[in-house]
């Protein structure tokens, strides 16, 4: 009796073990990222040349020395469409930082500033049609996916699809996609 009570006690330490880091250690574990303001949409390499090889132009163009007349053609301002601030969904999940929608270079940006968020397992970045979401049925309101969530801490950027209506956008939502918990939220209101 006492060997076999050994055996269930080991099998549920063997099978509990992963489970509880897997659910726990984000608690204890940060991740900080640290991405630039989008100042221009990125480039295109011609067809037929690789990134090495732009790369190596770009170096010995950038050793010579010419005068030019002409000037660069710029991708123009960064325009905050609008802003938001993460307010925590509940007393164990928070968030803080600005949200906020930017557009560079015909490029439409969600931009992650002063970021910082509980951290959790399987966390996502999503649009949502919903103003305040509070409710799973609420994040799921006209939702777009942005992607997993790079960083619970930092300054990040996350690309939008084409063809979003950001007239329909609403707010910025950090969502546990495999619990279904929402941790955090970021109203957005136009910029002036």
């Amino acid at each position: 009796m006492r060997k076999r009570l050994w055996w269930i006690v080991a099998g549920l330490i063997v099978v509990g073990a992963p489970i509880a880091w897997y659910l726990g250690s984000p608690l204890f574990i940060s991740r900080t990222v640290v991405e630039e303001f989008p100042l221009s949409s990125p480039g295109v390499l011609p067809e037929g040349i690789s990134q090495r090889e732009a790369e190596d132009t770009m170096s010995k163009a950038a050793q010579e020395e010419h005068t030019m007349d002409e000037s660069m053609p710029s991708a123009g301002p960064a325009v905050v469409r609008s802003r938001g601030m993460f307010v925590g969904a509940d007393s164990f999940h928070q968030g803080s930082g600005d949200a906020l929608l930017v557009e560079v270079g015909g490029t439409i940006v969600v931009r992650l500033e002063n970021f910082r968020v509980t951290n959790g397992p399987d966390l996502y970045v999503y649009l949502s049609s919903h103003p305040n979401p509070r409710t799973r049925e609420q994040v799921h309101e006209g939702t777009v996916n942005l992607g997993r969530l790079k960083g619970n801490i930092g300054a990040q950027n996350y690309a939008l699809p084409a063809g979003i209506d950001l007239s329909a956008v609403r707010s910025v939502v950090i969502y546990c996609q495999r619990f279904h918990v929402l941790f955090a939220m970021a109203p957005l209101q136009s910029a002036p």
